[in-house]
């Protein structure tokens, strides 16, 4: 009778040891950290963030979100031309012959490459063609090159406008502006926000005191400088103070009275204070 109750007793064992185990074993796999989500792809921007990331001089970067943004806008020419002012021979393009021209106030290489070149867009280039490593970085009393001819320079460059051999020989700056702003509406009505906005750019490039056309025109110039605005804020938290300040300085130059660019310049420029004394 005692043999029988031991081997049970040891059968019993063995069925809790066997439970035991398994219960381990699903706890275990239960427990286990679960996969890692696979890496996001980071967003393509727009293409007027585009053109601010290579007005600051982030030109590795502007070309690969130039590329990806062209993977979903073929057609873009705009975007076509300022992929082409980033890989060409500045040289080749605007040829080697240059003279010299001091920098005075207001201007910056949008505004040069209007006044020489024909084209606010062409910032780039230009910008390229003085060697420049940052083209909002451009100083007072600072020496640039300039191209002797304008001769192609449009076709060279890509045109970056957009609005290729339409455009008037003899078009006066303002009146360029104000033909950009008519184009930046086109595009809207057609849906291209993102065009629209770097059209609105350059027009206010050439001319900051532009008047706005009506509403669509108002909203625009407000999302435009909306844009402007929250770049600024990433370059100042970043402590990146001299391109966010020239954001800022672009910003009040359209609306002197937009109170964000107000206060952060004021921080900005306050920072750069304290950081110079330390």
């Amino acid at each position: 009778m005692a043999v029988p109750l031991i081997l049970l007793g040891l059968a019993g064992c063995a069925q809790v040891d066997a439970l035991k185990s398994k219960v381990n074993r699903n706890s275990t796999t239960t427990s286990a950290a679960p996969p890692a989500p696979p890496e996001s792809r980071r967003p393509t921007p727009s293409f007027p963030a585009i053109v601010n990331e290579l007005q600051l001089g982030h030109y590795s970067e502007g070309e690969q979100d130039l590329r990806q943004y062209l993977l979903l806008h073929p057609g873009d020419r705009p975007a076509q031309a300022m992929l082409r002012q980033l890989t060409i021979d500045p040289k080749q393009a605007l040829g080697s012959r240059s003279h010299s021209y001091t920098v005075q106030a207001g201007d910056s290489y949008s505004t040069l490459a209007a006044r020489y070149l024909g084209d606010p867009g062409s910032f780039l280039i230009l910008a390229r063609y003085n060697g420049s490593a940052n083209p909002s970085m451009l100083r007072l009393g600072e020496t640039v090159h300039l191209p002797l001819s304008r001769a192609g320079t449009s076709s060279a460059a890509g045109d970056a406008s957009g609005s290729g051999s339409d455009t008037p020989a003899a078009e006066l700056p303002n009146e360029k502006a104000q033909r950009l702003q008519r184009e930046s509406l086109s595009l809207l009505d057609q849906g291209r926000n993102d065009q629209a906005l770097a059209r609105l750019g350059e027009a206010l490039s050439i001319d900051p005191k532009l008047k706005p056309v009506g509403p669509q025109a108002l909203a625009l110039r407000e999302q435009l400088l909306a844009s402007y605005h929250e770049r600024a804020i990433v370059l100042y938290r970043d402590q990146q103070l001299d391109p966010a300040i020239t954001l800022w300085n672009r910003i009040l130059a359209i609306d002197p009275n937009y109170e964000p660019a107000v206060i952060y310049r004021a921080r900005a420029l306050e920072l750069k204070h304290r950081l110079k004394q330390i």
